[in-house]
């Protein structure tokens, strides 16, 4: 695996192979890899010529309350796991490499942007937008993976390429779990033992809204307070966000019925803020994400 910190230098690498047809896999990260982005990395291996991780911790989805310098590093360590899944370059750049100069360009998807998190994180989303936007205009991917426990994320990058008709197919890939159902974070390495162990909370909690269904539960307002009352069982956890949105436009809606609904956590432990999520509903609901 070849490592680049420059965009001149990757799209040089990547040239070869784009005249050659080769199609072209994007892994978009911020770094400090675990088992849920190697998922990803399998994926792309799996499905392209060529795979290009990247790595960069990127300011602009950092707030003014938000320790950018507190965010995990290991580059040695993350580029040994990416060459070991078969990743063939790995884009690793400064800010200076990507920003040289300030951004006067912004790419927002504002109506879903400034919801959820983005409500909590003004301009959050903005940066994000704007960083894969970029990062997709250096590799031109034929495809980029992104982890469905982001969704919010997920959704935001999706509606931009479509609305953008930027010529790469966004791939969901399902949440990776620990072997307690906890969702795979860099966030995790954050959490107090004491914290840690409380978190299963998290995970648990989907599984009581779809026992609350089970159980015929259509309300989506009782839905989420059933399910907030069952996260704040645990003194540890402090629900932030249970909401039952449309799986396609994180619209919300009142009942469940006989289309999927999803269901989106955010829950603070300490000072560490954990996301999951889960499409609820019919059995075909999986097919949504």
């Amino acid at each position: 695996m070849q490592t680049f910190t420059t965009i001149a230098d990757l799209r040089a690498a990547l040239a070869p192979h784009r005249l050659d047809g080769r199609t072209i896999g994007l892994v978009p990260t911020m770094g400090y890899l675990h088992v849920g982005h190697m998922e990803l990395a399998r994926r792309a291996c799996a499905g392209n010529d060529i795979v290009v991780a990247t790595i960069f911790v990127n300011p602009l989805q950092f707030g003014a309350n938000e320790d950018l310098a507190r965010y995990p590093r290991d580059l040695a360590r993350d580029q040994a796991m990416l060459e070991a899944e078969g990743v063939h370059y790995l884009f690793a750049p400064g800010v200076a490499d990507m920003y040289p100069r300030p951004m006067e360009t912004v790419v927002d998807v504002p109506t879903l942007g400034s919801e959820l998190e983005g409500s909590v994180r003004p301009g959050h989303f903005a940066g994000v937008a704007t960083v894969v936007t970029k990062l997709f205009n250096i590799a031109q991917p034929d495809r980029a993976y992104f982890g469905e426990k982001d969704f919010q994320q997920l959704a935001i990058i999706r509606r931009m390429a479509e609305d953008l008709a930027q010529p790469v197919e966004v791939i969901g890939v399902p949440t990776v779990r620990e072997a307690d159902g906890l969702a795979c974070s860099s966030r995790n390495v954050y959490l107090s033992a004491e914290e840690r162990a409380a978190a299963v909370i998290v995970p648990r909690a989907l599984e009581e809204a779809e026992r609350l269904i089970m159980a015929g539960e259509i309300d989506a307002k009782r839905l989420e307070a059933g399910v907030a009352a069952f996260l704040a069982s645990e003194p540890l956890a402090r629900p932030e966000v249970v909401a039952i949105r449309d799986p396609q436009t994180l619209a919300k809606i009142d009942t469940v019925g006989d289309r999927p609904v999803l269901l989106l956590l955010f829950v603070r432990f300490g000072s560490t803020k954990l996301l999951d999520n889960r499409v609820l509903g019919p059995k075909n609901a999986k097919k949504v994400a």
